[in-house]
């Protein structure tokens, strides 16, 4: 028994990453184009100006993605193309771009998979106090509504907020991402729950007004601790532990997947916060909480308490990626076993992969066999849990190419695609013709 006869296999990218192009055709500038300009926040002063050359080079992108026998792409949408002041008057140049981009993926038989917003926040709106606002959801649905517009014609699948816990943890806490804040609680609150709204009204807007039916979700941080054996016992902790608020709340699990599938707070927020968490109407709460489709999410390795002077999934010597990130497959197997259990909807690997040493060998080949097992082993387990009746929906590899990874510049190499960034030539790597083998055999070569 191996993967459902209709898993999605895929392979996923984000705008700031990929696209470059920052300020053409009345494209408007977000928090990444601005902040990346203030010394010492990105490694080596690097940004996204360029990045891949995506803007102008997605025909050539889309090749490879055939080429490799991708089904599936995920990508997302720059807000600021489409509106460039966040509000306003739409930007057409920047719908077309996407609608020219999905035309693309369809007659190269590549279904198209929309995220709506993956970080790269309007400046403008930004200045407006952004997510603290509470206009922030209404500008986000107006936005959702000139893109599903355009697009759902064509475009059946979407996520609306990908990894909330980074745009509020990594953006406005630990102060890591732009715009590299660090707020009290208060704030950090009520940023959450403005977004959670905005997460709510694009829901709404798809549900009503999408012309294919739409299948929809959101792409939160998904990974969980592992427990230390299999007894009873040590399963209870180690589930108890994934979904536990912790000393950074905005990072967690249940702080956003409570509100957004079950309808309300873990209880241990008002334990913590009391007269801080937000006063909402029955009528906000259920617009927080419309039924999804599938729970996607973005798992690299597992938690891990901090014991001692390491974390409590690294030991001495212990297999770590080029982002220091540990090696943990089962992560794969207990997540959607935990998710599963709580929320009770499919499971989508929205996002999966690691960064490596990765260069051109003197043969023209980019040799990655470390990728191969490393997609290997996190496959293997999450086949297990679809194994054990936990439906398993799809897996997106991170990245189809490499690029921008944010505050660590270029040299992380997430991508199927090695990208020359001085001369913007691209070149698959083995693990890309790998995962084609997997896609075509349907992951029975795993």
């Amino acid at each position: 028994m191996g993967f459902p006869e209709n898993f999605i296999w895929g392979a996923a990218t984000a705008s700031y990453q990929i696209e470059g192009a920052y300020n053409e055709d009345n494209k408007g500038l977000n928090i990444w184009d601005t902040y990346t300009r203030q010394e010492g926040k990105v490694k080596y002063f690097e940004n996204g100006d360029i990045a891949c050359d995506h803007y102008h080079r997605y025909k050539e992108d889309v090749a490879l993605m055939k080429k490799i026998g991708i089904k599936y792409y995920r990508f997302s949408i720059s807000w600021t193309r489409i509106f460039p002041d966040g509000t306003g008057e739409i930007n057409q140049k920047g719908l077309d771009f996407y609608s020219d981009l999905v035309d693309e993926l369809i007659k190269n038989g590549i279904e198209p998979v929309a995220t709506l917003f993956h970080w790269d926040y309007p400046y403008k709106l930004h200045q407006k106090g952004g997510w603290m606002n509470p206009e922030s959801p209404d500008w986000f649905e107006a936005y959702t509504k000139a893109v599903v517009d355009c697009l759902s014609d064509r475009v059946s699948m979407w996520m609306t907020i990908n990894e909330p816990q980074c745009i509020v943890g990594c953006g406005f806490d630990a102060g890591i991402h732009a715009p590299f804040y660090k707020l009290p609680a208060r704030d950090l609150i009520g940023m959450s729950f403005n977004i959670m709204l905005a997460h709510g009204k694009a829901v709404k807007y798809l549900r009503e007004n999408a012309i294919k039916k739409p299948s929809i979700g959101f792409a939160p941080i998904g990974p969980v601790f592992i427990p230390e054996n299999n007894s009873p016992q040590a399963i209870e902790e180690a589930k108890k532990k994934s979904f536990a608020l912790g000393s950074r709340f905005t990072f967690t699990l249940s702080w956003w997947s409570d509100p957004i599938i079950l309808g309300k707070f873990p209880d241990e927020a008002y334990e913590l916060f009391g007269d801080l968490m937000p006063e909402y109407t029955d009528e906000q709460m259920a617009l927080i909480s419309q039924p999804l489709d599938f729970y996607a999410c973005n798992i690299y390795y597992s938690n891990g308490d901090m014991t001692g002077r390491r974390p409590g999934n690294m030991w001495q010597g212990s297999p770590k990626t080029t982002t220091d990130w540990p090696v943990s497959p089962e992560v794969l197997y207990w997540s959607a076993r935990f998710l599963y259990e709580r929320y009770k909807l499919p499971i989508l690997i929205s996002e999966n992969g690691m960064a490596g040493h990765d260069w051109v060998h003197l043969d023209g080949e980019v040799h990655d066999e470390y990728r191969i097992d490393y997609t290997r082993r996190y496959l293997r387990e999450f086949r297990k849990a679809g194994e054990e009746g936990i439906p398993i929906m799809g897996y997106f590899y991170w990245s189809l190419m490499d690029n921008f990874e944010w505050g660590e510049g270029y040299d992380k190499r997430f991508g199927l695609i090695y990208v020359d960034y001085q001369t913007q030539k691209r070149t698959i790597k083995k693990s890309g013709y790998w995962y084609s083998e997997v896609i075509e055999q349907n992951g029975e070569n795993i």
